[in-house]
């Protein structure tokens, strides 16, 4: 397969698999070493086994982190400090893009990023939806509530007044504080209870605080 005929298949999506090239009279194992070569060359990004994604400047489109982080594990989405970076929830810039799984937990480092995927009981993998992110782009993304339910369940000691001091969270009036707490319950996770609990009485003391000055 020549690169000008990949490119045309291809046309404007940011990461594409292998399947997307196999319609057809096509021979796989020739398409598999054309996509190595191209890679060698620098024409393609391989994200991970079967993933890829054009290389600039051949590239119609920039891929999004979090899209990207959706493409290399399908059932997965957007998550922990990610999300609440993206929500407003916390200062920092969040140099690994940090996401939940059914499957086997990894990290993944590319010319797009790091990618870092942590597991989560299948019971547990709700508080997501679809957001886009710029034009013709759109990821799994966490709720505000849930990203910061799956940050606590995944870090060890977190259901303290000094870890999520710590996290130094912000706008906490974007945060659903009743939805918050039916998350919490429904979990069935006493430690997320009491995060819950302990983020309710934060918000509680901000809103006191400012509303005094």
């Amino acid at each position: 397969m020549e690169f000008k005929r990949l490119q045309e298949i291809v046309g404007r999506e940011p990461v594409f698999e292998t399947g997307l090239l196999l319609a057809g009279q096509i021979n796989p194992a020739g398409v598999r070493r054309q996509l190595s070569r191209l890679t060698a060359s620098g024409r393609l990004i391989q994200l991970r086994r079967g993933v890829y994604a054009l290389a600039p400047p051949f590239q119609k489109v920039k891929p999004h982190p979090f899209l990207v982080a959706n493409r290399m594990v399908r059932a997965s989405y957007v998550s922990r400090q990610s999300a609440l970076a993206y929500h407003g929830l916390i200062p920092e810039h969040v140099p690994v893009v940090t996401s939940v799984t059914t499957s086997r937990p990894g990290r993944w480092e590319n010319s797009l990023g790091a990618f870092e995927y942590r597991h989560i009981r299948p019971s547990f993998f709700f508080g997501y939806g679809m957001v886009e992110l710029v034009e013709w782009q759109a990821a799994m993304v966490a709720s505000p509530e849930k990203a910061l339910l799956d940050l606590v369940y995944l870090q060890p000691a977190s259901d303290s007044r000094e870890y999520l001091k710590e996290l130094r969270l912000e706008n906490l009036e974007r945060l659903d504080l009743d939805e918050l707490s039916r998350l919490a319950r429904e979990s069935g996770s006493p430690k997320l209870c009491r995060a819950a609990g302990l983020v309710n009485k934060m918000a509680r003391d901000e809103a006191e605080e400012y509303g005094s000055l």
